[in-house]
């Protein structure tokens, strides 16, 4: 007998859920808010424990033609401009960890994963939840366009703001602003002088601030994002706007060489104030009843681990494979599920959080941070038990 299911929120994790449950026979319908599929303005660092499980979905050869796949990771000290460290990537990656590490543009990602479900998956767009209710055979969801759907089990996808939280996480607090500001910016390398122009994942680290820079559109184009300490004011759930692009050259006053002139020479940046919630602490965050959680819905976190997305896409591996097991047992199913996931998803977000204090270090301690990484290099910057995966 065919099941079906509801996911609530059609980015990366809902449409990764999706492809990952139609490929074993489950019927899906999956809400979206907007009026339209899309993503804008990003890129995406996706480790070998990702790209390992978009290849088992049959993606490799659509990921290929739009990725781009750096050679190397390398960490400089942004005031000095020192490589401190390296970590080989490329074919030294995919030999340790069975696929290549990949920076992708998020729009990319996103196309690659709706083209692969578009036939086979129900697409409501502008369907906003209103209501939720679940009960001891099935859920029921209500959207701003009177529809209803009903399903023995629903997935919440739908990011930071969840409303399919509310369902699974009793006396749930508001996502917390973490006192970061990500300024972003994505343009053809073909724009900037060729000394800029790089096919590598660089991170700089300064006293309170770093950057990360990296290919993406097949190389073709430059990712760069800018962390900075500070806040802005206005509604949380709408922070994402133009940003300044000289408040943001005086925050990085202090850095130099080849990032001050990648700073310099761009005009047009995106601001991001990040917010997150603090590491999982049960499996009670995932799941509960018929309704599990995924991705940011269940564990947002700071891209200091470039792992978001990575999550997202093992979270759905991990529901499909428990939904399928057992079918006819959904809330057993989604027990395993979120045992199988909240401890893992937990320790990422707190090595993020982690990475974030250590990318922002400053006297003495930047000091002995630049030092261990120039003695250790690659040891300190490769993470096995992460992209070995779960």
């Amino acid at each position: 007998m065919t099941q079906n299911m509801v996911i609530s929120g059609g980015g990366i994790g809902g449409l990764s859920t999706a492809l990952a449950c139609a490929r074993t026979g489950w019927k899906v319908d999956l809400l979206e808010q907007a009026p339209a599929f899309g993503e804008v303005g990003a890129g995406i660092q996706l480790g070998p424990n990702a790209v390992r499980l978009l290849q088992a979905w049959g993606l490799d050869a659509a990921l290929r033609r739009v990725a781009a796949y750096p050679e190397h990771l390398e960490v400089r000290n942004a005031l000095t401009t020192e490589r401190l460290g390296l970590l080989p990537l490329g074919k030294t990656a995919e030999q340790r960890y069975g696929a290549p590490y990949v920076a992708i543009a998020r729009a990319d990602l996103h196309a690659l994963l709706l083209q692969a479900v578009q036939a086979s998956v129900g697409m409501h767009l502008d369907s906003r939840v209103i209501s939720i209710a679940q009960d001891a055979q099935c859920t029921s969801v209500e959207t701003v366009q009177d529809q209803v759907f009903e399903a023995p089990l629903l997935v919440g996808a739908d990011g930071l703001w969840s409303q399919v939280r509310k369902q699974v996480v009793e006396n749930d607090s508001v996502p917390r602003v973490t006192g970061h500001l990500a300024f972003r910016a994505m343009l053809a390398q073909s724009e900037l002088p060729a000394a800029l122009r790089s096919q590598v994942v660089t991170a700089w680290m300064g006293p309170d601030f770093h950057a990360v820079q990296y290919p993406v559109h097949a190389g073709e184009w430059l990712n760069v994002v800018c962390i900075v300490h500070g806040k802005v004011a206005g509604d949380p759930q709408s922070w994402d706007h133009s940003a300044n692009a000289q408040e943001l050259r005086q925050r990085m006053s202090l850095a130099r060489g080849a990032l001050r002139d990648l700073v310099q020479a761009i005009d047009h940046w995106r601001l991001w104030p990040l917010t997150d919630r603090p590491p999982m602490a049960s499996a009670a965050e995932q799941a509960r009843g018929r309704i599990a959680l995924l991705g940011d819905a269940a564990h947002p976190m700071r891209p200091y681990l470039a792992q978001g997305a990575g999550m997202a896409i093992e979270d759905a591996a991990a529901l499909a494979a428990c939904i399928s097991a057992t079918p006819q047992q959904i809330p057993q199913a989604l027990s395993r599920y979120a045992d199988m996931r909240w401890q893992r998803n937990a320790r990422v977000q707190a090595r993020a959080i982690r990475n974030g204090e250590i990318y922002h270090l400053k006297g003495f301690k930047q000091l002995g941070r630049d030092m261990a990484l120039k003695l250790l290099g690659a040891k300190l910057m490769d993470v096995p038990w992460l992209y070995q995966g779960p």
